[in-house]
């Protein structure tokens, strides 16, 4: 069985998967941190792997960017592949002043600028939130490796540049971080029965103007891969 974006049969998918926005990242996790990974993807430059980390079956996937991106990705492999749980890892940008680069944020809740959830014919706005036992186990792993960490709600926007520049906006309700995939994710875990969390790495800020380089976002945030790595059943 294959999907027009994913040529894995079933089977060789593992029943969590992290997904990274980025294919090289994928390629990343896969090479460095998987024992045995087999590439099962590489439909549209989307590549996705499967192999074992300490004994666990874990597969890691690209998202692509976006919303639009992530809800084909991530509602194929719900549907078609039978995969339980998604744990993005993924970079932010930070919205709170208190939050450095390389901070974890756990995305609790999502908030978003999208009509996503207009598919849904709901008559109000539904609130995506991420898998209460995943969370759990993210903040108690994070608390025992001490990694610095927040947990709260993000921003998932559309919008990388946004002509109104109206985004620190969202920093008065108290939202940590923005970035453009998790708020569809956590509809489809929801709407199809799955779990899902994201796992953010900040990797610059709004408020203080700080960034680090493309490189680094592809090559570093060990913490946030380790502890997504650590929660993967």
């Amino acid at each position: 069985m294959s999907t027009p974006h994913n040529r894995a049969q079933k089977g060789e998918i593992a029943k969590t998967v992290l997904m990274p926005g980025d294919p090289l990242r994928a390629k990343f996790i896969a090479e460095n941190y998987l024992e045995n990974a087999v590439c099962f993807n590489d439909v549209r430059g989307i590549q996705g792997y499967t192999g074992t980390y300490r004994g666990k079956r874990v597969s890691v996937m690209a998202s692509g960017m976006g919303m639009p991106s992530i809800g084909i990705y991530s509602y194929e492999l719900y549907r078609f592949y039978d995969v339980d749980a998604i744990i993005r890892v993924g970079s932010a940008g930070a919205l709170q002043k208190e939050l450095q680069l390389y901070d974890i944020v756990l995305a609790q809740g999502a908030c978003t600028d999208s009509n996503y959830a207009k598919q849904y014919s709901l008559p109000g706005t539904f609130a995506p939130i991420a898998d209460f036992s995943l969370l759990q186990r993210a903040s108690a792993a994070a608390e025992e490796k001490q990694f610095r960490y927040h947990v709260g709600n993000v921003l998932s926007s559309d919008l990388f540049y946004s002509d109104a520049g109206n985004t620190l906006d969202w920093a008065k309700m108290g939202v940590l971080c923005v970035e453009m995939e998790s708020a569809a994710l956590y509809m489809n875990a929801a709407r199809l029965g799955k779990k899902a969390l994201s796992v953010l790495t900040i990797s610059d800020s709004l408020v203080s103007g700080e960034e680090t380089t493309s490189e680094e976002r592809e090559r570093s945030f060990s913490d946030m891969i380790e502890l997504a790595l650590a929660i993967a059943e």
